[in-house]
């Protein structure tokens, strides 16, 4: 039995946190650190890091804690960053362009190959060096490369549509930022980026904080 089959989706979500801090860490030069001392960074509890990293192998030593470097590579790995991955942006409104101007996705190996709009008046148009191409150009663009990620950052009422496309044309990977749930084979990961549902989530805990001050 895979061993990472069973590992919760609260772990693997507390990966990329390691990941950054990690990182940090290492541009302060920074070459061990305890299980505690990582905890009171990150805001985890040392038994909470022990059990998270126990579930990828056995990172530390006894006495000594975690290299820093080794560590922070045994994580890339888990997280597959050791590999490149091709993706595509569908919908060049205020979300697709801050996606596409973000800067740290070649860092992390993914690389964006085009863009993608219905709107005339967005179709030409350049963001760091990728045009803006016609939507009903999206199926021969997938027939022709390989793209591991779609990035969906169009409408509510257009998302399936889109996703569909992608997923009958091989991309298993969806980073959806539509406000919708979308329906995909078992073999398609999707990633929700649900904006307002953050927000509703954080207007609920400033509410709460103060019906508790009352």
């Amino acid at each position: 039995m895979d061993k990472k089959k069973n590992i919760s989706m609260a772990v693997i979500k507390r990966l990329p946190k390691y990941h950054r801090y990690l990182q940090e860490l290492l541009k302060n030069d920074v070459d061990r650190i305890s299980s505690k001392e990582l905890g009171e960074k990150i805001g985890f509890t040392a038994s909470q890091i022990r059990q998270d990293l126990n579930c990828f192998g056995d990172f530390g030593q006894q006495g000594y804690g975690y290299n820093v470097k080794d560590l922070y590579n045994q994580i890339s790995l888990i997280l597959g960053l050791n590999k490149e991955y091709k993706g595509i942006i569908i919908g060049a409104g205020n979300i697709g362009q801050a996606i596409a101007n973000y800067s740290r996705f070649s860092q992390v190996g993914l690389n964006i190959g085009a863009i993608f709009d219905a709107n005339p008046k967005l179709i030409g148009m350049r963001i760091r060096d990728i045009e803006i191409e016609d939507i009903d150009l999206l199926k021969n663009y997938l027939r022709e490369n390989i793209v591991d990620i779609g990035i969906i950052c169009v409408p509510r009422i257009n998302a399936q549509k889109v996703c569909d496309v992608l997923v009958e044309n091989g991309v298993t990977g969806i980073w959806n930022f539509a406000p919708v749930d979308l329906s995909v084979p078992e073999n398609v990961t999707v990633e929700n980026v649900h904006l307002s549902e953050s927000l509703l989530t954080l207007i609920y805990l400033l509410h709460d904080k103060d019906e508790s001050n009352l």
